[in-house]
């Protein structure tokens, strides 16, 4: 979703036409593995997110160091997660009490994720955490078979991307508690942060960015950061990162390199902490 539009502007600005090839499996690690083995002369790129950052620590045989492999060349932007409830389900009205309703019975609450290792899975476990509660953990292949669910009242919360859920909390279907990020969306102005619900420095979003095998020559990510700089800030493209509740993120590549060391600490913190081990 957000590779297509970068990449036919991206194409248009250097005449190079760029082909998106999708690498699904085993948490995105398949696909990361080919890019991080490819020439380094910036024919092959990555479109990489949050979790790939600390899929070595979940996927043993992941065959590739996210931060060692690759070089930033430019960041796309970021989109937080939302705590949502089916009220059908679950009738809590706020972050508060639904803690307080899984305090009352530990272990109770059905609460899903895309699935094993993902950045939702480890959302709950760091939830769980700061919250000081106890969850049933359903991991899902996938966030639409979850969303399913959640709207069916199969399971009574989970954490998605504000974008997908937007429409089903506007319409009453699914109640947002708080959202995962130091600040409101414009998507959902009524849902507070949790820093503002209640839960303090808890903070989960997912970030997308361009990235190429390292050792590609500076001139080539210069080139290629400029390329997306000037799509980002196109029209068609700003209005669709709004409509999904993204925030587009123009920064230079050495911000973009020092972000991603400092997400790399954390997020591998986070998946130690968790103990989750893929095979």
């Amino acid at each position: 979703m957000f590779a297509r539009p970068i990449a036919v502007r991206v194409s248009d600005r250097l005449g190079q036409s760029m082909v998106i090839e999708n690498r699904p499996g085993a948490g995105g690690t398949i696909g990361t593995a080919v890019a991080a083995r490819a020439a380094p002369d910036g024919y092959t790129l990555l479109v990489g997110d949050t979790g790939l950052i600390y899929a070595p620590a979940v996927y043993p045989k992941a065959g590739f160091d996210f931060t060692r492999d690759f070089a930033p060349v430019a960041a796309f932007g970021r989109v937080p997660y939302v705590l949502v409830v089916n009220p059908a389900h679950l009738d809590v009205r706020d972050l508060a009490s639904f803690i307080s309703a899984a305090k009352a019975k530990p272990g109770s609450i059905d609460i899903g994720s895309a699935g094993l290792g993902t950045v939702t899975h480890l959302a709950i476990g760091l939830f769980e955490d700061r919250a000081g509660i106890e969850l049933n953990h359903v991991p899902y292949r996938g966030g639409a078979p979850m969303l399913q669910d959640l709207l069916a009242g199969q399971i009574a919360a989970a954490f998605v991307l504000l974008s997908p859920v937007a429409s089903y909390v506007n319409s009453g279907k699914l109640r947002a508690l708080a959202i995962a990020n130091r600040r409101r969306d414009a998507l959902l102005p009524g849902v507070p942060t949790m820093h503002e619900a209640g839960l303090a420095e808890f903070r989960m979003t997912t970030w997308f960015g361009l990235f190429a095998p390292r050792r590609t020559p500076d001139e080539i990510l210069d080139r290629l950061h400029g390329a997306v700089q000037a799509a980002l800030v196109s029209d068609d493209v700003r209005r669709l990162w709004l409509s999904q509740g993204a925030r587009v993120e123009l920064e230079s590549r050495a911000a973009f390199t020092d972000f991603i060391q400092r997400e790399s600490v954390r997020w591998n913190r986070i998946a130690k902490a968790a103990n989750i081990e893929m095979e």
